[in-house]
């Protein structure tokens, strides 16, 4: 006979739950109450059991199996003292397990404080939230602390791109087209023996305009890359038509590992990749292997460029230019977002700088959420084809 699961075993199942869906696992009021019902049946101190059985109900997609191991063992800690006396030793450097991805979410998560309980402390607790999220949407990246970049972090993985929509020279059926389809129209005809014709109409296909994405990491953008790689984590997932690839002293393709479900999992396996991460700077030898193996593949269709660096190369030369030039004319439309637009004062003096400048259609910072967001604008809306001879935004 088994025993209903209710007191101390359901508050801490609720509390599990909750844990889950603050670090991005849904699971509803009907998942809760299935494993409640499911652990009746169970050996409860079991512990194998009862992962097994959790993970069956609120585990649904493979992505969310890593997160839910790790939030299953911090919030289901087991209590024995010697446990706790290995937890004070301090390890060496050499025998510090590096954390899986995910695992800061996870911890986050468990340990974010509860809401108040009297509406006066709720009110001026979302005050606080509002004003900060103020102060957030301003403030400089690599000025934040690491619970603000955690912030950040989650109001990145919650922006949307909006389709901004190329028109091909494709045509497919739509009622509302203005081409004529003679083919469809005169088969349709033959139904009605020619006493009765339907007209059947084309229209343009519209597709997604592609984005390609070439990020600086050396040590000076370190934290803004980062950070620009959560973003484009997050339009991934709605737009498949995202090559990133990034660039230091040598050009890394990283679009097949940003692709992974879980944003922590993705960007460890791009720092994985990636063997000159906060290292020098050679931006014109990184565009011209991306113009020579990549430039055909991903530049087609109407590629939308994004470069993001601040344009220090210790390398300025007329290879800069030609390669800046190069790619300038294989895409649709080239955006250069830089870090140092965000003094007031900024002004290209740099060599490298120059010689980049000439070639760009968009010259945008890339510092705060506000820029992020400014960039989200300028990209929801693609300009005409004859854009390049209209007066560049910075240049």
């Amino acid at each position: 006979m088994t025993t209903p699961v209710t007191g101390l075993i359901a508050d801490n199942v609720i509390g599990f739950a909750r844990a889950l869906r603050a670090a991005g696992v849904p699971v509803g009021p009907g998942a809760v109450i299935d494993a409640l019902n499911a652990l009746e049946v169970v050996d409860i101190g079991n512990r194998a059991d009862v992962f097994t059985t959790l993970e069956a109900i609120f585990v649904n997609r493979h992505e969310h199996a890593l997160i839910f191991a790790q939030a299953f063992d911090l919030f289901f800690r087991a209590a024995e003292d010697w446990k706790h006396m290995l937890d004070s030793v301090p390890l060496p450097d050499h025998a510090r397990k590096k954390p899986p991805p995910g695992a800061r979410r996870v911890q986050e998560a468990l340990s974010q404080p509860r809401m108040s309980e009297t509406p006066q402390a709720q009110e001026q607790e979302l005050r606080l939230s509002v004003s900060d999220k103020e102060v957030l949407q301003k403030k400089d990246f690599a000025q934040m602390s690491a619970a603000e970049i955690a912030q950040v972090t989650r109001a990145i993985d919650q922006m949307k791109l909006p389709q901004a929509e190329l028109r091909t020279r494709r045509y497919q059926p739509d009622a509302r087209g203005l081409r004529l389809d003679m083919r469809r129209t005169l088969r349709g005809s033959l139904r009605t023996g020619g006493d009765i014709i339907d007209i059947r109409r084309l229209g343009r296909i519209d597709k997604p305009a592609p984005i390609v994405a070439l990020l600086d990491i050396s040590g000076s953008m370190s934290e803004y890359t980062r950070l620009f790689l959560h973003f484009l984590h997050a339009i991934t997932d709605a737009r498949k038509r995202v090559s990133v690839f990034l660039f230091g002293t040598r050009l890394t393709n990283v679009t097949r590992a940003l692709r992974a479900r879980d944003p922590d999992q993705a960007l460890a396996s791009c720092s994985a990749s990636v063997e000159d991460w906060a290292g020098g700077t050679r931006i014109g030898t990184s565009l011209h292997s991306f113009n020579k193996l990549w430039g055909r593949r991903v530049l087609g269709q109407g590629a939308i460029v994004l470069l993001i660096s601040d344009g220090l190369e210790r390398e300025a030369d007329a290879k800069l230019a030609f390669e800046m030039d190069r790619l300038h004319r294989s895409c649709r439309r080239l955006i250069w977002l830089n870090p140092l637009l965000r003094y007031g004062g900024f002004e290209a003096k740099a060599q490298g700088i120059k010689m980049m400048l000439p070639h760009v259609d968009e010259f945008r910072p890339v510092h705060n959420l506000s820029s992020i967001e400014g960039l989200i604008s300028a990209l929801s809306s693609v300009p005409p084809v004859h854009h390049r001879s209209l007066i560049r935004s910075a240049a």
